[in-house]
């Protein structure tokens, strides 16, 4: 009764004011911080992984780095025969209008299309390709001019840093939805569990004010780990779930407490008793989720960073919140509940019923008695159940979503598609990059042009190509052209007989030379293969934390190695639905989106670790109930059924809050986050309901009190002396 957790607990209980306005204080100086010092985003070299993350390095300090550009359409306003000679003088004017501009860099000669319909001009932009989509909007005003002065043309503008700009601003529409659908939900899940608005409430509040700390502290701490862009999106998501998680977990303990003692307790003892409990669990679980969320620091990838960045700072922030501030919450609740019931016995009138029963109703009765009654049988047909679930898990199919699986929703993007309509010759382009001693420059440029020749005639290519070189001449490059789009299989061969056939046999012949390819299907591909290779190493870090933080929760081997397994089993459930859903084709009008036939390549390593801690919440929070009750000598077979069914309604709120939270981010229009909602609304649900509910119990019903190994938590008892107030009245908090 004297940990951490409780003696922070009792100082919050003895000081509420206190605890609730430093609370505030810490909110408002974290938000402070944060906008005093701005978010430090991740540059376009923080991205660069591969041999094309290597051959942009290799341009850019020679200065041939490839720039952002935009493309700017001009076609006949009716759709029909282009009139060249206005095309062109809108053309002119549009160039003439790019090149005064301080962000353009250059402006290229207005292209015809084959058919003679289209009229294109190309657009770069100087500075960090990261930072083009903040430039946008000058070159956007420009089009828009030339458009008034030109009534009977069409001018449309397209381009990566228009397309990133779109994709901001329906990610930022998204949240606000999927905020707009969970909030509702949460509370009204939590309206059920307590049958009170203001104890609904609390949860809520906590959690909002804790994701509110949280997105200031992540702009501080992205001057140490770089954000890049995905930070504010993973504190709503997963700060909202364990927020309320955790302070649900606190409330049901504190409830369960006030019911059992009849008002023989004070509040001050009772916040105590859950903090010596529930108050244990939550910091376990926290420390879990960080520890394990950390090992996505392994990846050596900008964006997981940023992931695991965002989710340990809210989960701290999150335990910290209910620690603190939840316990002088419940103090001032509690006394306003006491002193309501007290004036109700003094007016004769009944006190009303306190929630918070353990014996976890009927359905959740009738759900543990196969595990109860038929222990082995209940293992066997829930594990063979999960397994087929596995079984889809052998087509994966990884792929980095490109530019192509952006939703057409986005204005930019139904320009793109025309644009490669118009020009297929200039859907992909491949940059080769070569360094070598100045003096083999001649011997470079000969190789150069092989590659460019040869290319000319391949299938896989067109025959425009295009040879720069550095001030220095240490470093050339060739631009090759390719008419496919850049998530093809035939983008992905051009760039295969790149680096197979063509370099190898003409620029690796040079002594001495460095080179690579980069562009944007090298990209592709070579960042699935870096997570590939990181793969085991963040795997088997994942595994290591997991056992070691179950076996310093409950200080048995057995429950860590059951404790990974279970985890493995549930996570590898989920993604193999998650493959039977998204690599098909016959979901798409149910959820609303168009297949790749492929699965993000960020999604598999972040559902891993991201549900590998917040299953500890679940596995910290019953088997907490469960060796507590062993510690106070019940046997381990009652302990596990009893322990169960008084934290059921606790797990099933937690799990419908965490659902509700993922669920909303299938709305969304990113194919990635729409893939990650739904497999970590799918993982929570089957670790909740078949997990915690099948295979856990059946599993320590049939180890029995080996499940404790190498301890022996039932020869001995911790069961503390309570705190009593006898003379104060049973209480409503309600």
């Amino acid at each position: 009764m004297n940990s951490l957790s409780v003696r922070v607990a009792r100082w919050s209980a003895r000081h509420p004011w206190r605890a609730v306005a430093g609370w505030l204080v810490f909110v408002a100086l974290c938000l402070g911080a944060g906008s005093a010092v701005g978010t430090n985003s991740a540059k376009t070299a923080d991205y660069r992984v591969g041999e094309a993350g290597r051959a942009e390095a290799l341009a850019a300090e020679a200065h041939l780095e490839r720039r952002a550009a935009e493309q700017v359409l001009i076609s006949s306003r009716s759709g029909g025969a282009l009139d060249e000679g206005a095309a062109r003088a809108a053309a002119d004017d549009l160039t003439d209008r790019m090149r005064r501009l301080p962000e353009v860099a250059g402006v290229a000669d207005p292209l015809l299309s084959k058919n003679r319909q289209t009229l294109m001009v190309e657009v770069a932009l100087k500075g960090e390709e990261r930072d083009a989509k903040d430039k946008v909007d000058a070159l956007v005003a420009q089009t828009s001019a030339v458009q008034k002065s030109h009534p009977g043309l069409l001018l449309e503008e397209t381009g990566s840093p228009s397309v990133s700009k779109g994709v901001d601003k329906q990610r930022s529409d998204d949240l606000a939805l999927s905020e707009a659908i969970t909030l509702p939900v949460t509370l009204v899940t939590l309206m059920v569990v307590f049958g009170s608005v203001t104890m609904a409430g609390v949860p809520l509040l906590l959690a909002l004010s804790s994701i509110a700390a949280a997105v200031g502290l992540s702009m501080v701490v992205s001057h140490v780990s770089p954000d890049a862009g995905v930070g504010t999106n993973v504190i709503l998501m997963i700060g909202l779930a364990v927020g309320v998680d955790y302070t649900l977990f606190y409330l049901k303990r504190e409830r369960e407490e006030r019911a059992r003692s009849g008002g023989r307790l004070s509040s001050e003892a009772l916040v105590e008793l859950a903090a010596a409990t529930s108050g244990r669990a939550v910091v376990v679980s926290g420390l879990a989720v960080v520890a394990s969320t950390a090992t996505l620091y392994l990846a050596s990838d900008v964006i997981f960073s940023s992931l695991a960045t965002g989710t340990i700072v809210v989960v701290l922030v999150a335990v910290a919140s209910s620690l603190t501030a939840l316990p002088a919450l419940l103090v001032k609740l509690g006394r306003r509940a006491e002193r309501r019931a007290l004036w109700r016995a003094e007016r004769g009138k009944p006190a009303r019923r306190v929630r918070g029963g353990t014996s976890g109703g009927r359905l959740w009765n009738a759900l543990l008695r196969p595990a109860a009654r038929h222990p082995l049988a209940t293992l066997c047909v829930s594990v063979v159940a999960l397994l087929a679930l596995v079984v889809p898990l052998a087509g994966l199919k990884i792929t980095e979503m490109s530019r192509d699986t952006h939703s057409r929703d986005i204005p930019a993007m139904q320009v793109y598609d025309r644009l490669n309509e118009a020009f297929p010759e200039q859907r992909v382009t491949h940059q080769v990059v070569v360094r070598a001693d100045a003096s083999r420059s001649p011997e470079v440029g000969g190789a150069l042009r092989e590659v460019a020749r040869r290319a000319a005639a391949d299938p896989l290519f067109t025959d425009a190509s295009r040879i720069r070189s550095s001030a220095d001449g240490r470093t050339s490059t060739l631009e090759l052209k390719v008419p496919y789009l850049g998530n093809s299989d035939e983008a992905y061969d051009s760039l295969d007989r790149l680096r197979d056939d063509f370099l190898p046999a003409t620029v690796g012949r040079i002594t001495g030379a460095e080179y690579g390819v980069s562009g944007d299907v090298a990209r592709y591909a070579d960042y699935p293969a870096h997570q590939n290779g990181k793969l085991p190493l963040v795997l088997g870090a994942l595994l290591l934390v997991t056992f070691a933080m179950t076996v310093y929760a409950f200080r048995s081997v057995v429950l860590g190695l059951l404790g990974v397994g279970l985890n493995l089993l549930s996570a590898a459930a989920a993604l193999g639905l998650l493959v039977l859903v998204f690599q098909g084709t016959w979901a798409e009008g149910l959820l609303d989106f168009r297949s790749t036939g492929s699965i993000g390549s960020r999604v598999p390593l972040f559902l891993f670790v991201i549900l590998f801690g917040l299953s500890m919440d679940y596995q910290v929070f019953v088997v907490s109930r469960i060796r507590e009750a062993v510690l106070a000598g019940v046997p381990t077979r009652q302990a596990v059924l009893d322990g169960i069914r008084s934290s059921a309604s606790v797990v099933t709120s937690a799990a419908v809050v965490m659902t509700t939270v993922f669920t909303s981010f299938v709305f969304l229009h990113i194919i990635e986050m729409k893939q990650m909602g739904f497999v970590l609304a799918a993982a929570v649900l089957i670790d909740a309901f078949v997990v915690r509910v099948m295979v856990l119990p059946a599993s320590m019903l049939l180890l029995g009190e080996a499940s404790w190994w190498p301890s022996r938590p039932g020869r001995r008892s911790t069961a503390a002396p309570e705190k009593r107030s006898p003379s104060r009245p049973a209480v409503d908090v309600r």
